[in-house]
């Protein structure tokens, strides 16, 4: 009986180990989760300035993307989806759609 008493004792500490484990893995759970939701709030806040900078850039780059799509069409290529950098004949009613955006 006493071997059956020392071993239920250590399989009992065993679990109190094991406890002691699962609640310290719980808390650095619980720790990283606040973590990861800070981090978020952090991803998501951008300046009004930020913002108005990344439009102007946007609309600057279109432009610019779009002059260059002309020049292209101008020099005899297509820019047209189907046909794009192909030196072109004549005119190209899908080219002439997507330049003017149709």
């Amino acid at each position: 009986m006493g071997q059956l008493n020392q071993a239920i004792t250590e399989v009992e500490e065993n679990l109190g180990k094991l406890l002691n484990e699962v609640k310290s893995l719980k808390q650095y759970v619980e720790y990283l989760e606040e973590e990861n939701i800070k981090l978020k709030r952090q991803l998501c806040a951008v300046s009004e300035a930020d913002t108005a900078r990344v439009q102007q850039n946007a609309s600057k780059i279109q432009k610019e993307a779009h002059e260059n799509l002309e020049k292209l069409y101008s020099q005899g290529f297509h820019v047209c989806h189907i046909y794009f950098g192909e030196p072109m004949e004549g005119s190209c009613i899908f080219c002439n759609a997507f330049l003017r955006k149709d």
